[in-house]
Order: structure tokens, then C-alpha cells, then sequence
């Protein structure tokens, strides 16, 4: 085994507001984008027209690169771990809690703007069916 340390992590391409990943096998302390030894899959984090955010691994090569002692970086660990290759990072657990308890507070502000909304169009039709009687008058 080489005395160096090998990483697996993700490797930016893409343009500006539209990234895109190759996961790689890289020597741990070269920079994101440099030439890396192997690249083992891809990551798309946009959502599609279907709302899927697409990933390939070559699965037998990534077993390979971990049975060298290559450290997976904490992306990589979330997406296997989705992936149902490795058990689900804590950190997945968190963003979901998180993005739950966001999404019931927008519920209950968009209910509570709603109900606001439906009150105050019904007082200005009040308001202008009255004018519209007294105009008629």
C-alpha cells in the first residue's frame, strides 16, 4: 500500500449556477479539481423533470478503493449511505427534521395568511356592494 493517504470525494464540474460532481478517488491533500487516480461515478444534485437528483457509482471499484484504506469524505458517506451501501449519516437525519419543521411553519403561516386574505376580501366586498347600493340609490 503507498505511504501516501487516498480520499474518495466529490470533484466540482459544471458551470455557474448548475454544478455537477464526479466522485473520485484522489490522493487526500491535493486540491478539489486536480487530476484524480480514478474517478468511480457521478453526482447531478439538480433535480430532474421527475425531481430525482441522479448518482452512479461503480460499486466494485468504490469496495476496492475502501478495502485500501481510501477515506470517503462526509458527501460521499451521506449519498452511500442513501445509496444503502454504507448506514444513513446522522447528518441526514438532521437536514430531514430540519426541513419537516420548516415546511410545518410554512404550512401554518400560509394558513394563517390565507385566512387573513379570505377576511379582509370579504369585508372590502361588503364594503363594495354597500357603496355599489348607495350609488344605485
Amino acid at each position: 500500500m503507498p505511504s501516501y493517504q487516498m480520499a474518495i470525494r466529490l470533484a466540482l464540474y459544471g458551470c455557474t449556477n448548475r454544478p455537477f460532481y464526479h466522485i473520485v478517488v484522489i490522493t487526500k491533500y491535493k486540491g478539489r479539481n486536480r487530476k484524480p487516480v480514478e474517478q468511480l461515478g457521478t453526482y447531478d444534485p439538480m433535480p430532474n423533470v421527475y425531481n430525482e437528483k441522479l448518482v452512479s457509482i461503480k460499486f466494485d471499484r468504490l469496495k476496492h478503493w475502501l478495502a485500501k484504506g481510501a477515506e470517503p469524505s462526509k458527501p460521499i458517506e451521506r449519498l452511500l449511505g442513501l445509496a444503502g451501501y454504507f448506514p444513513i449519516h446522522p447528518t441526514t437525519f438532521l437536514e430531514a427534521h430540519r426541513v419537516r419543521i420548516k415546511q410545518e411553519q410554512n404550512k401554518e403561516t400560509n394558513t394563517k395568511n390565507d385566512t387573513a386574505n379570505v377576511t379582509g376580501s370579504s369585508k372590502s366586498e361588503e364594503q363594495f356592494t354597500s357603496e355599489t347600493v348607495k350609488v344605485c340609490k
